[in-house]
C-alpha cells in the first residue's frame, strides 16, 4: 500500500521510527524550502512489516495538468524504516509508478542521501543514478586527536594562528543572525552563485525556530574590533551534523575564520556524541576550490548522488518537444538538466 502523508503529525511519526533520520527529511524543512507552487509529501510504502518512506516536492507543469517532482535541496531520497525478509523490490517499484501516474507526475529528480547507501539498490530499475562527485566529512566517532590528524599542516597552522585574534561564538540574537544573512547574500553575490543558492530572510528564521531539528549558528568574531569575520549555520539531526550554510566577511576575506568555526563545531559535535559531521563538496558537486577548502579537514568521502526517473515517457517526450518547437537545433538545452522539458533554451540555437 502507498499514501501521501501530508500532514506534520503524521510525516513527524513516520520519521521517528528512522535511525538515521535527517533534517532534509523533515516536514519543517520541506515547508521552509518549497516554493508557492510546491506541494511538499511524504510517500510511505507499507507491505508486510516493510516501510519505505520517499520525501519529494510535488511541481505543476505550467499549462498542463501534469505535474513532476522534486528533492529539497540537499541530501534527501528514499528512506528505509524497515525491510523484512519477505521484501519484493519488484512490487515496490509498480507500486511507485502506479502512484506516480495517478497523480500524473511525469518524472522525478531526487538528490540522494551520502549515507544511506542502501537507496541506489533500491531504486535500480527505476531510471537512472548518477554519481555527481564526492562529499567531505569528519568521522565524530574518532578521537579529536585522530581527527586532527587528518587536518592539512597548513590548516593547522591558521588554526594555531586564528586561535589568538579570533573567538567563535555561538548565537540566537535575531541581530546576529540578520548580520550573517546580509553576510551570506554578499558572499553568494560575491562568487556568482546560481539562484537556488540564494533564499529569503524567512528561510533563516524559520530554520533557526524549528523544533524538527536543531539550528546553529556559529560566529568568528575578532577579539579586539569585535567584528563578524564571518558564521556558518550547522543543522543537526538523528547523527549527523550538516554544514549547511557560510558567509564570509569580505571586508577582512579571512577564509582561516572559517576553519576555526569548523574546527569548534568538529569539537562540540564530537562531544555532544554525534557520528557524522558532513561539510559537502564543491560547487555544482565539482572538485574546485570550495571541495579543496573542505579537504583539508579531512580525507574521508562519500560519493553525492541523484536519481532521474521518467515516468511517463510519451508526456515527457511530448513536453520537450513544445519546449524545442521555437530552437532551429536540439542542442537548444542543456543535455545534462532533468527534466529536460524544464531546461533553459540556449538562445543561439
Amino acid at each position: 500500500m502507498i499514501e501521501a502523508i501530508k500532514e506534520k503529525e503524521k510525516w513527524s511519526q513516520q520519521l521517528a521510527n528512522v535511525d538515521e533520520s535527517d533534517f532534509y527529511f523533515t516536514y519543517d524543512y520541506h515547508h521552509i524550502s518549497k516554493k508557492n507552487n510546491e506541494l511538499p509529501m511524504l510517500i510511505k510504502y507499507n507491505f508486510g512489516n516493510t516501510v519505505l518512506l520517499l520525501p519529494l516536492l510535488l511541481r505543476p507543469i505550467e499549462n498542463t495538468h501534469y505535474f513532476d517532482a522534486v528533492s529539497v535541496y540537499g541530501y534527501a531520497g528514499i528512506i528505509a524504516v524497515h525491510l523484512d525478509d519477505q521484501f519484493n523490490k519488484e512490487h515496490f517499484q509498480k507500486e511507485l509508478t502506479e502512484f506516480f501516474k495517478n497523480l500524473k507526475i511525469v518524472s522525478v529528480f531526487s538528490r540522494l542521501h551520502p549515507y544511506l547507501e542502501y537507496q541506489e539498490s533500491l531504486l535500480d530499475g527505476l531510471g537512472s543514478v548518477t554519481t555527481l562527485g564526492p562529499v567531505v566529512y569528519i568521522d565524530l566517532k574518532e578521537s579529536l586527536t585522530s581527527q586532527r590528524k587528518q587536518f592539512n599542516r597548513r590548516t593547522k597552522t591558521y588554526l594555531n594562528t586564528s586561535r589568538k585574534t579570533c573567538t567563535v561564538i555561538e548565537s540566537t540574537l535575531k541581530s546576529d543572525l540578520n548580520a550573517f544573512i546580509k553576510l551570506y547574500i554578499r558572499t553568494m553575490n560575491r562568487v556568482n552563485a546560481d539562484d537556488q543558492y540564494f533564499f529569503n530572510d524567512e528561510y533563516f528564521h524559520r530554520l533557526m525556530a524549528s523544533n524538527d531539528f536543531n539550528a546553529r549558528l556559529l560566529l568568528n568574531i575578532h577579539n579586539d574590533s569585535k567584528t563578524i569575520h564571518g558564521g556558518v549555520l550547522f543543522i543537526e539531526k538523528g547523527p549527523f551534523v550538516q554544514y549547511h550554510l557560510s558567509a564570509l566577511n569580505e571586508d577582512y576575506h579571512d577564509p582561516s575564520c572559517i576553519k576555526l568555526i569548523i574546527d569548534e563545531m568538529r569539537i562540540k559535535s564530537t562531544n555532544a556524541g554525534f557520528n557524522f559531521l558532513n561539510l559537502g563538496g564543491g560547487r555544482g558537486s565539482k572538485k574546485d576550490s570550495l571541495f579543496a577548502f573542505k579537504r583539508n579537514f579531512s580525507k574521508k568521502f562519500k560519493n553525492f548522488k541523484v536519481w532521474k526517473y521518467v515516468v511517463d515517457e510519451h508526456v515527457y517526450d511530448a513536453l520537450l518537444k513544445e519546449r524545442l518547437q521555437h530552437s532551429v537545433t536540439e542542442d537548444a538545452i542543456d543535455p545534462e538538466f532533468f527534466p529536460a522539458y524544464r531546461s533553459m533554451l540556449n538562445k543561439n540555437s
